[in-house]
């Protein structure tokens, strides 16, 4: 028996819609590949009920509230997530909440992962808490939900009931989802389900259903023309065109019409005889007894030449996943080509536009080496070379000791500097008092010397110190990556935006390993996925600058570290570390790739940053 405010529709008239009167919280989840819902935020959620009320067709580009999920388009006809540059496709749903529930009042709940940061529960799960602390219950048992924790509301703590293992929770507010009046509109309401040969009630199939015999019999009316044209005059029979596209390098296409013996003046839709397949799940429009929607070759269909020209004024269909790596399900379409084509509409149907992520193919014999570069690979080595172990040197190193204090905060501490350092008491280190105060030699900030120590100490301790207020770098700082090796050449194809210049391709690969001392998890397995990672810059003077530096910021370990992934969630991963680099190819539908007039600015400032700035290049 479902508890109430745990997302399940309240069944009307068997449809499952609320009552016209009946307000709901609305929360937009994806399926992750454990097969948990997880909800996107309300942020997000907002700005998907925004392009529904607009478009309950169309498709939603997340990139536009949060930037950490540049690369995922939402498609409102399938109910499917899409990341671009990967293909990967997983199920959406729309799931509804009482107002009083923590979605309605922007309530969160969140534990503490490996990392120290915080990951938020599973809606279900944060409304159950959310009752529970509500009611003020001292605990909560999640076995019920399938999972083996105990949430302690006295210490804000998860403990796992298994292994024991204690992890922090906290409760914070957030913006509340959104708050919809009546029926769930129904183009958002397809629960896809599986092949089962029986009658479905989904509203998808109820408004097939509804149309199908009334576009069967328009058919069948000129069906009967059309043979009966053909037979009376065979002089009047034209010719209908297929064409199909080939899938070739940066959406060039090479076309091969096939020609079909067909009386236009008779039958004035360019659909071939279309029929709507009945089988739920297989919604697909049917073109001389081919699924040729669901073949990656069949691109157009129109009336015309053999160069396949779509006429003028033809209004474009999108069909979008339609080679994703998930189920596809372009029902809405077949079925408005089966309605327009009634309609003696002519009908287009289009493929939404891939990202290009990788060149046409590349004998080894025409990648040359970068001008001006020695070599075309490097390797991470296991441990960079550390100066200045002792923390107390380091600090040394790069400060002066204050002898009239002002009285300021220590923005470490958020102690005044005329006071003890926050950390007397809790650390110790011969010859630095807690009251000692020393000013950095280049930016001049001031900071009590114990709070610079524990602030190394909580780093790479790699005898650099970055300054907490303006981010100055003293010393060669270096970072975590793990062992690895990075390629580069130049490949004979150009960028767009770059039509004068080759391309330099560089191909990072890491595998995955065990977590040392310098990582969150020593002793840990570590994951690296989508290695090898191909990246790309124009051929030009500023490009091979970048490289330049890219190669400086891989010896000294900055452009990957490990930890957790923002857009997958998973942990002890390898990531990239805050340099961004540009992975696809001919295009930039995600936007990873180009034209992108202010990338090479931008990567540039982004090494300085890590302390990899144009002053380090040698000439």
């Amino acid at each position: 028996m479902a508890r109430p405010g745990s997302g399940m529709l309240v069944p009307v008239n068997g449809l499952g819609y609320p009552p016209q009167n009946l307000a709901r919280v609305v929360v937009w989840e994806w399926m992750n590949e454990h097969g948990r819902w997880r909800p996107y935020s309300a942020a997000v959620c907002h700005h998907i009920e925004n392009v529904l009320k607009g478009d309950a067709r169309g498709s939603v580009v997340l990139g536009q509230v949060d930037g950490q999920l540049s690369p995922y388009i939402i498609d409102l006809q399938s109910m499917h997530q899409f990341r671009q540059d990967t293909g990967t496709m997983r199920p959406v749903q729309r799931n509804f909440y009482e107002p009083s529930s923590a979605p309605g009042k922007g309530v969160v709940w969140e534990w503490e992962n490996d990392n120290g940061s915080w990951t938020p529960y599973d809606m279900e799960i944060c409304v159950t808490i959310q009752n529970a602390y509500e009611k003020q219950h001292p605990w909560l048992d999640l076995t019920s939900l399938g999972f083996c924790y105990l949430i302690d509301f006295n210490s804000m703590s998860q403990t796992n009931r298994q292994s024991q293992r204690k992890r922090r929770l906290r409760r914070r507010m957030d913006l509340a989802y959104p708050l919809i009046m009546g029926s769930i509109p129904k183009s958002q309401s397809w629960p896809v389900g599986a092949s089962s040969g029986q009658p479905c009630s989904c509203q998808q199939c109820i408004l097939v259903n509804s149309t199908r015999a009334a576009s069967n019999a328009i058919l069948a009316s000129q069906r009967r023309k059309l043979y009966g044209g053909t037979a009376g005059n065979p002089g009047a029979a034209g010719t209908l065109t297929v064409v199909r596209q080939s899938n070739t390098f940066a959406g060039t296409s090479l076309w091969s019409p096939t020609s079909l013996p067909l009386s236009t003046a008779n039958f004035p839709c360019s659909p071939v005889m279309p029929s709507l397949s009945s089988a739920h799940g297989h919604h697909a429009l049917t073109i001389n007894g081919q699924n040729n929607l669901n073949r990656p070759g069949t691109q157009r269909i129109s009336m015309g030449t053999a160069r396949g020209a779509i006429p003028p004024g033809v209004p474009a269909l999108p069909v979008k996943n339609l080679t994703g790596s998930g189920p596809v399900h372009p029902a809405l379409a077949g079925m408005t080509g089966i309605l327009m084509c009634a309609a003696g509409l002519p009908v287009c149907l289009t493929r939404a536009p891939k990202p290009i992520l990788h060149p046409p193919p590349i004998n080894k014999s025409d990648m040359k080496p970068v001008p001006g570069i020695n070599g075309m690979r490097r390797k991470t080595k296991k441990k960079h070379l550390r100066r200045g172990k002792n923390p107390e040197d380091v600090v040394r190193r790069y400060t002066e000791k204050i002898k009239v204090v002002p009285d300021e905060d220590c923005t470490i501490c958020m102690e005044r500097l005329v006071m003890s350092s926050g950390y007397e008491g809790v650390l110790q280190h011969k010859g630095i008092k807690p009251e000692l105060v020393g000013k950095l030699g280049k930016c001049g900030h001031m900071y009590h010397l114990l709070c610079l120590v524990a602030m190394y100490n909580n780093g790479n301790k790699d005898g650099s110190l970055q300054c907490p207020t303006c981010k100055t770098i003293y010393g060669e700082k270096t970072g975590t990556q793990p062992p690895g090796k990075m390629e580069y050449h130049v490949i004979p194809h150009c960028l767009p935006g770059y039509p004068d210049s080759k391309t330099i391709r560089i191909v990072y690969d890491i595998p995955a390993g065990i977590q040392t001392n310098e990582h969150p998890n020593p002793g840990k397995k570590f994951s690296a996925r989508g290695f090898p990672r191909h990246c790309y810059l124009p051929d030009n003077e500023k490009g091979r600058k970048v490289l330049k530096l890219l190669i400086m910021a891989w010896d000294r370990r900055l452009i990957f570290t490990i930890g957790t992934s923002s857009t997958t969630g998973e942990s002890d991963t390898v990531v990239w570390n805050e340099i961004h680099h540009k992975t696809e190819f001919g295009s930039n539908l995600t936007g990873h790739g180009y034209p992108d007039p202010n990338y090479l600015d931008n990567v540039l400032t982004e090494l300085s940053a890590q302390g990899v700035g144009e002053d380090n290049l040698k000439d």
